[in-house]
């Protein structure tokens, strides 16, 4: 038996219910729970999230549960997990990663570059707002708080004209027929781990991570390495105007990333390649402070 710890909303309910079905399609015998924990980021839903801090919004108290043995694993979005090593804790396994992109969702039918000008457009991340002015500054955006289908409510009511969500979880929800565009990734960078899934454990826990490293996939973990490493390099929070993705073959990793003005008229990209990933984050984000992304980051915190 292992008892896995997950967020309320319906996303986190399928994320872990996805994971529990992957391990027992190794593991024929084993049989799992579930436990739902509420975390401060889905109590305070109606304050956008960069004032109330990004980092463990949406996992401390599932991590606390993990501590305190109460739960033998707890799945997050990779991308809410902080950067920082938790004592005690370790990321066990990261299946393969679903599309990293974000999807774009008008209900009108218009995308980025056909909105009208002064369009209303739902986010609460920074990231997602620096790059879309910088393609359209001439658009309102606007912070939106709640979960998948709440956003999607609020956009079909009109309080917005078009939101932004993480393709990944519209598409694990099974409402992909409402995206209008996937934003390519020349258009907008993703966050550090985006489309990943982390399945936690408790560092000395034989037992769970010898089940969770089943359904590790390494190509997607050397990746997503990369990615969290740029991230934790320029500071580590998930609230900053950074962007993010890298691919990952058997010899090289690829990885672009991208630092901005929170008003997404400065900004840095930075792309290289190497076979560590930790060392090919630390080594781009280094470029892109030397070229003064320090002072955009200044601004945005």
């Amino acid at each position: 038996m292992l008892t896995f710890a997950t967020r309320p909303s319906p996303l986190a309910r399928w994320q872990t219910e996805y994971i529990v079905g992957l391990l027992q399609a190794v593991w024929l015998a084993l049989t799992c729970q579930i436990e739902v924990i509420t975390t401060r980021g889905d109590r305070l839903t109606d304050t956008p999230l960069p004032r109330i801090g990004g980092k463990g919004l949406f996992t401390l108290e599932l991590e606390e549960a993990l501590r305190r043995g109460r739960v033998d694993a707890a799945v997050h979005s990779l991308k809410d997990l902080p950067t920082e090593e938790i004592p005690g804790l370790t990321i066990a396994a990261i299946p393969r990663r679903a599309d990293p992109r974000d999807a774009w969702i008008c209900p009108a039918g218009h995308t980025l570059q056909t909105i009208p000008p002064a369009a209303v457009v739902g986010t609460s991340s920074i990231r997602r707002r620096a790059q879309i002015l910088a393609r359209r500054p001439d658009l309102d955006i606007r912070p939106i708080r709640g979960n998948v289908d709440t956003r999607m409510r609020k956009v079909r009511e009109g309080q917005y004209d078009a939101i932004v969500l993480a393709a990944a979880g519209v598409t694990r929800l099974g409402l992909q027929a409402h995206i209008t565009e996937m934003l390519p990734l020349e258009v907008m960078l993703p966050a550090a781990g985006q489309g990943a899934l982390a399945v936690q454990c408790r560092t000395g826990d034989q037992r769970t991570l010898d089940y969770l490293r089943a359904i590790e996939d390494p190509s997607t973990r050397r990746a997503v390495t990369a990615e969290r490493a740029f991230l934790q390099a320029l500071g580590g929070g998930c609230s900053l105007p950074v962007g993010a993705h890298a691919t990952a073959n058997r010899d090289t990793i690829t990885l672009r990333g991208v630092v901005l003005s929170p008003d997404g008229a400065q900004h840095i990209e930075v792309l290289g390649q190497d076979s560590d990933p930790l060392e090919l984050g630390a080594s781009l984000a280094r470029e892109a402070l030397a070229r003064g992304a320090a002072t955009l980051l200044e601004v945005a915190c």
